[in-house]
């Protein structure tokens, strides 16, 4: 039992859904550790290379999760790693936002929502501090910056034509 790897899928990803303040990109470290090192389920290209994908495709970043339990364990694995993942996280908060509007008006309230305000940044930077160890080249580290100053300093150049263009710069240079 204690093998079995929708059990061990269960086990990483409601964890995961319970602390992913700041939103799904939070915990990507934290998958990559546990998926990676822990249970040693993929290698740290086969992570990288699902990554890409999950964020390449419509929907949530956090379908990461999905293409973890595909790997894992097939289809079984791609629903149980999903449901383990946005499931307990979606009941909690909608128990939390049910009781929290009940006190919207007191301080404490006000002072919690702005508290967690750093917890999501800084687990957020730690996935990406996560996925540069990962792909640690001065290519990658260009193309982010890039695709970062333009967002910032041209907000109007399209998210999908920076998107495509670091992905060619990255075939030109890596010929995959």
């Amino acid at each position: 039992m204690r093998d079995d790897p929708l059990i061990g899928l269960i086990m990483v990803f409601v964890p995961f859904s319970l602390i992913s303040i700041g939103g799904g990109a939070s915990i990507i470290s934290g998958m990559e550790n546990q998926v990676v090192t822990a249970r040693g389920w993929l290698s740290s290209r086969e992570f990288l290379e699902l990554f890409a994908i999950s964020r390449a495709a419509p929907g949530p970043g956090v379908m990461l999760a999905t293409l973890v339990g595909w790997k894992v364990a097939g289809w079984a694995g791609a629903i149980i790693a999903s449901l383990a993942l946005f499931v307990p996280s979606s009941l909690l908060c909608y128990g939390v936002f049910r009781w929290s509007n009940a006190h919207r008006e007191k301080r404490w309230h006000r002072a919690v929502r702005e508290g967690l305000a750093p917890v999501g940044t800084g687990l957020i930077i730690a996935g990406v501090i996560s996925i540069f160890g990962l792909m640690a080249t001065w290519v990658a580290v260009a193309i982010a910056f890039a695709a970062a100053g333009t967002l910032v300093f041209s907000p109007r150049v399209p998210t999908l034509a920076i998107i495509l263009l670091g992905g060619f710069v990255s075939l030109m240079i890596y010929k995959f």
